[in-house]
């Protein structure tokens, strides 16, 4: 079991460890586990061969404790020395006697009790007896004071909110988040679009083009004049004609 707890530390110092999982680590009984894992708040040690909790440490954070499917028969008073305790499981041992059950009446905060496939189970008002000897207990044997069924890790979370409720409400913000995003980047497109398109009007200016079909005109008369074609090159003969008659005059 020491090596497993080394194990299960991931490195960390033993005040400073805030869960162990211990199962089928075979052990008849605690060992490596000591008072100085002052932070530890769950402790699994399912199926491990234990026939007592007479080495069971103080463990002042501990909220979690389960121990089902072992051998315990005593020593259900080493455990008050966890007050903080909410929920154990004991299910699957040889706890025979109510008075073994006695010292839990000292476990202030505990509201899951859990002695499934006990032998004490099977005595006269089992249930009437432990929710009067636990006053804080809510659920014993996954069952409340009326037989009303707990509800299930699947159904409520630690904090009692919905897990499936939580998922769509993250899904929700991340949709929303990632559409704004979206509109935002489609936002600055149509600006980057717009500055193109000015660009562009600016460029076709409609009088811009009309100056400039003038001044082709303006080049093309030059140029009609210049290759002599139409009636400039008439005007030009005439006055030729007319300078040849007048030498002849004189």
């Amino acid at each position: 079991m020491e090596k497993r707890i080394a194990l299960e530390k991931r490195g960390l110092p033993d005040d400073q460890t805030r869960e162990l999982i211990l199962d089928n680590c075979r052990s008849t009984h605690i060992e490596g586990l000591t008072d100085s894992f002052t932070a530890l708040e769950i402790l699994s040690l399912i199926n491990v061969g234990l026939v007592s909790l007479k080495s069971f440490p103080k463990l002042p954070a501990l909220r979690k404790l389960e121990l089902s499917d072992n051998r315990i028969l005593n020593g259900l008073n080493h455990l008050v020395d966890s007050p903080q305790l909410t929920h154990l499981n004991l299910s699957g041992n040889r706890i025979k006697d109510f008075e073994e059950l006695t010292p839990l009446k000292e476990l202030k905060n505990l509201e899951v009790l859990d002695l499934f496939n006990n032998e004490v189970t099977s005595t006269d008002n089992y249930r009437d007896k432990i929710f009067a000897l636990i006053p804080s207990l809510k659920y014993l044997d996954g069952f409340d004071k009326d037989d009303t069924e707990a509800p299930s890790d699947e159904d409520e979370d630690a904090n009692g909110y919905d897990d499936d409720e939580d998922s769509d409400n993250l899904l929700d913000e991340e949709e929303t988040g990632l559409s704004e995003v979206y509109n935002d980047d489609l936002v600055d497109d149509d600006e980057d679009w717009d500055d193109e398109e000015d660009e562009e009007d600016y460029a076709d200016d409609p009088t811009d083009d009309e100056e400039d079909d003038g001044e082709e005109a303006e080049e093309g008369a030059v140029e009609v004049t210049s290759d002599g074609d139409g009636e400039v090159k008439d005007a030009e003969a005439a006055r030729g004609t007319k300078r040849k008659h007048d030498g002849n005059d004189g």
